[in-house]
């Protein structure tokens, strides 16, 4: 749909009260009813209806009557609502030309006022070209239900955390301005797609430049995910810049050497045949990723140490849970302990007493125990008492006692086998019963009528009538 903002300037403030309106009435509606929009919207005299009237003729509302009445925002109201509150924030105050189209998103062009021109980054999630979003992002989480608003917003507020981030840790990235709804605003980069570019004049450096990227991102705890010709900016000078993030991923992640090794293969892919590299040349001359290299200047990901940050945990990146999190928290205080403990193990090396992968596996061993000692019909607890009871008595009394407990032992084995045989075939004979139908039939209201038509009580006082 195109961005006229034209349709801004001859819309009033009643106008984006209803589409605000609307919007809140999307929070747990498919369809918002009309009643709830002129309730939200509180306008006087009933001028709810001629307003939704302007708003669909500016196709800034889709009407639906389907199964009710009812409205709901299109991406164009979304847009509006977007622009006029960062317009009031004073973060832009001019729309100009679109510059990209993306499968998931809009760019325009804003001017400040003071001439500055800025990016405009609209999300677009559920078009034809992209809608596998479920299975290819992890927005949702944990949620069943959604529509394609909500998680362009979700969209939109991720890639503005991790463009603030990176900036912050000195990556060559846009400068996140502001953030609202579905709409991100960060500066221009003044350059070109890569996949643009013809001809390089050190193409070697570039590619070389490229790949420690990856490695960084790698060592603060990140994947990229889309590391394309696409989504990399290169200007004159051959200063590379890399955008789009909302896709990004921790290294925790279980597809994690999956998704770096694709992003190295599409940059190896690319410097071959547009620039015609040879990397079985390539020597390790990379500055600060020697160890990560292999023989052909490949990047290993199994060899990447994550030492420069946890960018992954700051930022909740998709494959970084709040289990992992909690993991790193018990090993931390596992080795504060052990370091103020100093406690030594027989070896002479010192470890914590108790640690979460150690007392997990206890655990399950604990479980495993108690469930074999229920197959058998004793209790653990009662089993250690009997043997710490048993060695204790043939320390004391010598084998005689003992021989004497053994054969106490035994019998109360078999009763235990008695007891546990009984039980089992009360059990089986309830499963059989209930397998062939055997429970009570519940009472209903008209049981107690005989075949007759007659009820129980007067059939009892002809039963003694005719007795007598």
């Amino acid at each position: 749909m195109k961005l006229d903002v034209d349709v801004l300037r001859y819309l009033s403030k009643d106008d984006f009260r209803v589409l605000t309106a609307v919007e809140m009435g999307m929070r747990n509606h498919e369809i918002v009813p009309s009643e709830l929009v002129d309730r939200i919207a509180r306008l006087r005299h009933g001028g709810t209806y001629k307003v939704l009237k302007n708003l669909l003729k500016h196709k800034l509302l889709h009407h639906d009557s389907s199964k009710y009445d009812g409205f709901r925002l299109t991406y164009l109201g979304y847009d509006f609502l977007a622009i006029k509150t960062l317009v009031n924030r004073g973060v832009f105050t001019a729309v100009g030309r679109q510059i990209g189209v993306g499968k998931e998103s809009d760019i325009f062009e804003v001017a400040k006022e003071d001439g500055t021109i800025l990016a405009m980054k609209l999300h677009r999630l559920g078009r034809i070209s992209f809608r596998a979003v479920k299975s290819k992002r992890d927005y949702l989480v944990h949620r069943s239900s959604y529509n394609w608003l909500y998680l362009s917003r979700l969209a939109a507020l991720k890639e503005y955390a991790f463009m603030k981030a990176l900036e912050e840790h000195g990556f060559p990235v846009p400068s996140a301005v502001d953030c609202n709804r579905h709409c991100v605003i960060m500066s221009l980069v003044q350059g070109y797609p890569l996949v643009q570019v013809k001809q390089l004049q050190n193409p070697d450096m570039v590619f070389e430049i490229i790949i420690g990227l990856i490695v960084r991102l790698a060592e603060h705890g990140l994947i990229h995910c889309d590391f394309n010709e696409f989504n990399l900016m290169i200007d004159d000078n051959e200063n590379v810049t890399m955008i789009d993030f909302p896709q990004m991923v921790s290294v925790s992640h279980r597809n994690a050497q999956m998704y770096f090794d694709r992003d190295v293969d599409c940059v190896f892919k690319f410097f071959s045949k547009r620039f015609n590299l040879s990397f079985e040349e390539i020597t390790d001359e990379c500055d600060e990723s020697d160890s990560d290299m292999n023989e052909n200047g490949r990047p290993c990901f199994s060899s990447i140490a994550k030492s420069a940050g946890s960018l992954d945990k700051e930022l909740s990146a998709s494959g970084f849970t709040r289990k992992d999190q909690d993991d790193i928290e018990k090993f931390t205080e596992c080795v504060s302990e052990k370091d103020s403990d100093g406690t030594e193990n027989s070896d002479g090396g010192s470890f914590p007493d108790d640690c979460g992968a150690n007392s997990s596996n206890l655990e399950s061993l604990h479980l495993v125990d108690l469930e074999e000692l229920s197959m058998m019909g004793g209790n653990k607890e009662d089993n250690m008492e009997e043997n710490r009871h048993s060695s204790e008595v043939v320390e004391c009394n010598g084998p005689e006692t003992s021989e004497a407990d053994e054969k106490v032992d035994d019998q109360d084995l078999n009763e235990s086998d008695d007891e546990l045989m009984k039980r089992l075939n009360k059990q089986r004979r309830r499963a059989i019963a209930a397998a062939h139908g055997g429970r009570r039939a519940l009472a209903s209201r008209n049981s107690y009528k005989d075949k007759g038509g007659k009820t129980s009580h007067n059939s009892k006082i002809q039963k003694q009538l005719s007795g007598w």
